[in-house]
């Protein structure tokens, strides 16, 4: 036999009413009514235990029980029930707006590297089936469909892993415009009223020609690839850059939009050398992690950092006199990246090596 559902719409205020009216007339008689198990009773569209006790014809609730699914506790004495509010239980979660650099399918879940505005400028974050996942109308987006370029406003954690960039769980994405990106050397760059202006060329009659002005605000994001920011007076004609604009562009020549994010790319490894430090960093590796290892050593991650305050754990006493020398001249290090099935526990492995010596200095701190 199909259950019946019943809804329960009924305020705190109603079940107050309804008892210190009875303790207060003093009524006390002796009733009798009965079970109907067919009913199913369903509060925010959620099912409950709770079955209704019938007594001439209307139906009677549990007072403890429906207090609690109503997110109130009981309190009972002789003559008073009161309904006191329980606590929120929600969790805090944190929150960046900013663009995705790079999306990585993992088994049932999408690696995420984002840079934005936020705790964290840079952070991995993890979507799967519980991410809730938006357009910016507030229709459903499949994270099949999340691409490097698009803008998005993300909450996660409260829990980040302890690693450099940290990692979370995202608990909802929303998505907004996909941006442009452009990847080269600036042809200038000049300060405005309103910020910067930056120009990139093309080759046009043996001579380069400006061909896109970006406008950054006080909104725009200049970072190394690593989140940290980046002083406008740094960066000059002939600096490589990755833009992530637009994607409005006006019809003028050349054509302008606005810049959302714009990564210094100058002082990366050259390419030349990442295959050196791959192949270095693999004889560092404990074996003890090899066997947890997802990244090949041939697609592990080459960069430099910046090693003041970067939370590193050195290889001994003589590096760990090395590395403080480094972070207090503001130095930079070589740090090579490995992927593991531990990420969502630990982090990934990072290794840390002297850009100069090519000795171990240590490893990024994990859980």
């Amino acid at each position: 036999m199909k259950k019946r559902k019943w809804m329960i719409m009924i305020t705190a205020a109603g079940l107050i009413a309804t008892t210190t009216a009875v303790g207060a007339n003093g009524l006390m008689k002796k009733v009798t009514g009965f079970l109907d198990n067919d009913v199913m009773v369903s509060i925010n569209g959620t099912d409950t235990t709770i079955q209704p006790v019938y007594i001439d014809g209307k139906a009677y609730f549990p007072a403890r029980d429906t207090a609690n699914a109503l997110g109130y506790s009981l309190n009972w004495s002789r003559d008073q029930i009161e309904l006191v509010e329980k606590e929120s239980e929600m969790e805090e979660f944190l929150q960046t707006s900013g663009v995705i650099v790079s999306v990585e399918p993992i088994d049932d879940r999408y690696r995420l590297e984002v840079l934005g505005h936020g705790p964290n400028t840079w952070i991995i974050l993890y979507a799967d089936k519980e991410t809730v996942l938006t357009n910016a109308a507030g229709d459903a987006f499949a994270a099949k469909d999340l691409k490097a370029g698009m803008h998005i406003t993300a909450q996660y954690g409260p829990i980040i892993a302890f690693s450099f960039p940290g990692q979370s769980h995202a608990a909802s994405i929303q998505v907004g415009d996909e941006r442009l990106i452009k990847e080269e050397a600036i042809l200038s760059v000049d300060q405005t009223d309103d910020g910067w202006q930056i120009q990139f060329g093309e080759m046009k009659d043996g001579a380069e020609a400006p061909e896109l002005t970006l406008n950054a605000g006080k909104e725009t994001m200049l970072v190394t690839p690593e989140g940290y920011p980046v002083e406008w007076s740094q960066i000059k004609a002939g600096t490589k850059v990755r833009a992530y604009y637009g994607p409005i562009m006006t019809k003028s020549i050349p054509p302008q939009s606005p810049a959302d994010v714009i990564v210094v790319l100058d002082g990366l490894v050259d390419p030349t050398s990442v295959n050196e430090y791959r192949e270095l960093a693999w004889t560092f590796v404990p074996e003890s992690e090899k066997e947890h290892l997802i990244t090949k050593q041939e697609n592990a991650q080459v960069d430099f950092i910046l090693a003041k305050g970067a939370a590193i754990v050195p290889a001994d006493d003589k590096q760990k006199e090395i590395l403080a020398d480094i972070q207090s001249r503001d130095g930079k290090l070589i740090t090579v990246t490995y992927n593991t099935d531990q990420d969502a526990l630990l982090g990934p492995l990072m290794i840390v090596i002297h850009p100069e010596t090519k000795e171990l200095i240590g490893f990024f701190q994990r859980l």
